[in-house]
């Protein structure tokens, strides 16, 4: 157990992380739980090589497999904090104008806030359990505090605050919020234009070297052996298929990630 609180540690704001993306774990138990699946899945790596080639000295790589799995999946709680800002990015607006409108039609900021819980899947949560502590007795301030760190989102965080701030203030949260919603669509516009500048050069390279070159290599592959009298092995040919299809899924997800976090 002291193995896995000093590599919980090691790891900086790994507690603030898991808060984050939304998961109960602790940082202990993540830790924990990361180190038996990169266990399992090293293992397992290992005997489905093994099945192929049938030499025990592919166990001996077992340790590099492991280190590998454990330090991809440590990395899941990153992956799953830049889900939760994608969907949060994909309502802000939305959310953000809902709000200034219910604010603007005079009603309370305690009532607009479970408007919005009820309204919005992504944002909702935040605003909910936002409404959850105000009803546990915690001050709005403090409340609306503990929220800015617990999201992961910038543009939520950036709401929150002009809230929080036009609330110490006493001025008016609705014109306070429309400055901010105003700047996270002129952000969301500039990432919609940095979008489509790196969308050409990443399909063409997706071209060449996820279709063109894998074919014509194959095939030529293919030629030459026969003209050398050479036969490759089935083995030969599933690596080569699955080598092609790991290029292609990770220029798909190099596309998919660089994809603005908003409805367009």
């Amino acid at each position: 157990m002291e193995l896995y609180k000093i590599i919980a540690r090691w790891v900086p704001g790994l507690k603030l992380k898991l808060l984050q993306a939304r998961m109960a774990d602790s940082p202990e138990y993540y830790v924990r739980k990361t180190f038996f699946s990169s266990i399992f899945l090293g293992l397992g790596f290992c005997f489905v090589v093994f099945t192929f080639i049938s030499k025990w000295v592919v166990f001996l790589f077992s340790p590099l497999f492991m280190a590998l799995a454990f330090v991809y999946f440590m990395g899941y709680v990153d992956l799953k904090i830049e889900r939760v800002k994608k969907e949060i990015g994909r309502e802000i607006v939305f959310a953000g104008r809902f709000l200034i409108i219910e604010l603007e039609s005079s009603v309370p900021i305690y009532q607009a806030f479970r408007n919005v819980a009820k309204n919005y899947e992504a944002i909702g949560v935040y605003f909910h359990e936002l409404v959850e502590r105000v009803d546990l007795g915690t001050p709005m301030e403090d409340a609306l505090n503990e929220m800015i760190i617990l999201t992961p989102s910038p543009e939520l965080r950036k709401v929150l605050w002009q809230v929080l701030n036009a609330m110490r203030t006493g001025s008016e949260v609705a014109s306070a919020l429309g400055s901010v919603i105003d700047q996270v669509v002129r952000e969301q516009e500039i990432a919609v234009k940095e979008y489509g500048r790196k969308l050409n050069p990443l399909a063409m390279f997706y071209m060449m070297i996820a279709i063109i070159i894998p074919s014509l290599g194959t095939i030529m592959l293919i030629i030459l052996t026969s003209f050398l009298g050479f036969n490759l092995s089935l083995l030969a040919y599933v690596i080569i298929a699955l080598l092609i299809g790991f290029v292609q899924y990770m220029f798909l997800a190099v596309i998919r990630s660089s994809r603005p976090a908003m409805d367009m």
